[in-house]
């Protein structure tokens, strides 16, 4: 079965190797006998709900952020009507902070978002940086964040995790990410899925119940002893790390 993603904006939002995010998803499909179809959205490129099962957003800086967000905000109505048909979204670092309804800069530029996260993102004094682990509804989830972004989310939205340890979102809450139906924002990178398998299989069912109209399906399990590994290593640098005591200025 083919597995439609439109991936926005590859040529700006590609930090930390943010593009290995598709990679993993494309490998982890076609061990199961699917294939992955990705097309490139770029500024002034259209998007049409019911053209993809899965949109991926990946990291960029400030600059990049502010070159695309305009764009990004002119799409806010058709990727707002794809995710109310049941497309998936992973969102990752700038794109999960566009994917709210906006970010303020350092400098004080205004970003406007797609507004379909219930979050709001200003950028702080200091960055907050290092290795993280979550506590998700999918399992552990390990990760590297480095992101001036405080994150609000509005009350009563559900985090895509509780921070075991490192920042999250805003360095005080103890939650990380977001999540809304089968749409995902988090500041992980590294990136995210390939030490983070059950997560990727995650987004795969999801996109995959978009394609046929149906429940997510029981992925068959794969051979992730590599990945195991990978996430292992990442949850003891976290572990050594621990929480930090008190929110950055």
């Amino acid at each position: 079965m083919r597995i439609r993603v439109g991936h926005l904006y590859p040529d700006y939002l590609n930090i930390y190797a943010d593009r290995g995010n598709i990679a993993v998803l494309a490998k982890r499909a076609g061990w199961r006998g699917h294939e992955l179809d990705v097309d490139e959205i770029g500024i002034g490129e259209a998007v049409r709900p019911g053209d993809h099962d899965l949109y991926y957003l990946g990291g960029g800086q400030d600059r990049e952020q502010l070159l695309v967000s305009h764009d990004l905000a002119a799409k806010s109505e058709p990727l707002r009507e794809a995710h109310a048909g049941g497309a998936a979204f992973l969102a990752v670092c700038g794109g999960y902070q566009l994917l709210g309804r906006g970010y303020r800069g350092y400098h004080g530029d205004d970003m406007p978002g797609v507004g379909l996260l219930p979050l709001e993102t200003v950028a702080g004094d200091r960055r907050m940086i290092g290795s993280v682990l979550l506590e998700t509804a999918v399992g552990p989830v390990a990760g590297f964040e480095n992101h001036a972004g405080r994150t609000l989310l509005d009350p009563g939205a559900e985090p895509l995790g509780r921070v075991v340890s490192g920042y999250g979102n805003d360095g005080a809450s103890g939650y990380e990410g977001c999540r809304l139906g089968r749409a995902i924002g988090t500041y992980l990178h590294g990136p995210l899925l390939p030490r983070n398998p059950r997560l990727a299989d995650w987004i795969l069912a999801q996109a995959l119940a978009h394609r046929t109209g149906g429940d997510p399906p029981e992925l068959a399990p794969l051979r992730d002893a590599l990945e195991a590994e990978a996430q292992a290593v990442s949850s003891a640098r976290s572990a050594r790390r621990g929480r930090p005591s008190r929110r950055p200025a």
